[in-house]
C-alpha cells in the first residue's frame, strides 16, 4: 500500500529548503515527503530564484492553484503541512477537501485580520519601482522572523533558506480577492491544526487565534497550538523538532498514520 505523502507548502521570504528537516524527520517515520518549490524558485541547493519574472506574477490564486494540482497528482489524499502563505493555502486546500488534514503554521494574515501595527508594516511591500520581488536584509529578516534566536543563527538561517516574495502575492494579502479566503464552514473537512509562536512578529499570536475563532461555528475538527518563546522561524530554526514532534504526535491522534487505512469492504 502507498504510503501517506505529506505536502510541505512553505511561505513568504522562505524557500522550500526551509522544510528540509520536517521532510526527513516524517520520511523517517514513513510518509511519503514532498517540498514543492513555489512557480520560478530555484531547485534544491542553486539560486534562490531561477525565474524571477515567473515568480514575480505569483499571485495568491496562482499559488494555491499549483499547489492543488501538486495534491491531485498524488493518487493518496495528503496531508498539508503549511508555514506563513503555505499555512492560507493548506487551509484552502483542505477546506476544498484536497487534503485529509492541514497543519497551518503561522498563516499568514488576510484582509479583516488586525494586525498590530510593526507586524503590518513587515507585510506591505514597498512602493511600486522597487521592482516584482521584495527582498528582506539580512538584518530585517532577524527582527522580524527570527527574532528569538541568535544573531549567528539568524544569518545562518537567511543565507541558506531566504528568497524574495512576489510583491503581487503581498498585495493579495493585504486586499483579497473575493473567494480568497479559506471555507471555513465546510464539516466534512479533515482535521485541522492551527500553530502560533507567541514571540511572532510577523504573525502574532493574536492573529492565528484570530483565524481560529473563524472556525468555530464548524463542527469539523479544528485545533489550536500556541508555542511560548517562539518566532516566525519556529519551523527551521534551532527548536523545529518541538513543532515537528507536536504534529506528527497530533496526527496518530486523528488516525492519520504514515500507511493510509484500508478501506472497509
Amino acid at each position: 500500500m502507498d504510503r501517506t505523502p505529506v505536502v510541505f507548502i512553505h511561505g513568504a521570504w522562505l524557500r522550500a529548503s526551509s522544510w528540509e528537516s520536517w521532510a526527513e524527520r516524517f520520511a523517517m517515520r514513513g510518509f511519503r515527503t514532498l517540498a514543492p518549490a513555489w512557480p520560478g524558485e530555484g531547485p534544491g541547493a542553486g539560486p534562490p530564484v531561477a525565474a524571477p519574472d515567473v515568480l514575480g506574477g505569483v499571485g495568491m490564486a496562482a499559488l494555491t492553484d499549483h499547489y492543488a494540482a501538486v495534491a491531485r497528482s498524488l493518487g493518496t489524499s495528503p496531508v498539508l503541512i503549511g508555514h506563513s502563505v503555505g499555512a492560507l493555502v493548506a487551509q484552502h486546500l483542505v477546506g476544498a477537501e484536497l487534503g485529509r488534514a492541514a497543519v497551518a503554521i503561522a498563516p499568514a494574515p488576510v484582509g479583516g485580520l488586525a494586525l498590530p501595527a510593526a507586524a503590518a508594516r513587515a507585510w506591505r511591500p514597498p512602493g511600486p519601482a522597487a521592482g516584482p520581488l521584495v527582498s528582506l536584509t539580512a538584518d530585517r529578516f532577524r527582527r522580524v522572523l527570527a527574532n528569538t534566536v541568535g544573531s549567528a543563527d539568524s544569518d545562518r538561517l537567511f543565507t541558506r533558506h531566504a528568497m524574495p516574495s512576489p510583491r503581487r502575492l503581498l498585495a493579495d494579502l493585504a486586499a483579497p480577492a473575493p473567494g480568497a479566503l479559506p471555507d471555513t464552514g465546510n464539516a466534512a473537512r479533515g482535521p485541522l491544526l492551527l500553530v502560533s509562536g507567541q514571540e511572532d512578529r510577523l504573525v502574532p499570536d493574536s492573529v492565528t487565534r484570530a483565524a481560529y475563532k473563524r472556525y468555530g461555528d464548524c463542527t469539523a475538527v479544528t485545533d489550536l497550538k500556541q508555542f511560548p518563546d517562539r518566532g516566525h522561524s519556529l519551523v527551521l530554526d534551532g527548536g523545529w523538532r518541538f513543532v515537528a514532534d507536536y504534529v506528527l504526535a497530533w496526527l496518530d491522534g486523528h488516525g492519520i498514520g504514515a500507511r493510509p487505512a484500508r478501506a472497509a469492504r
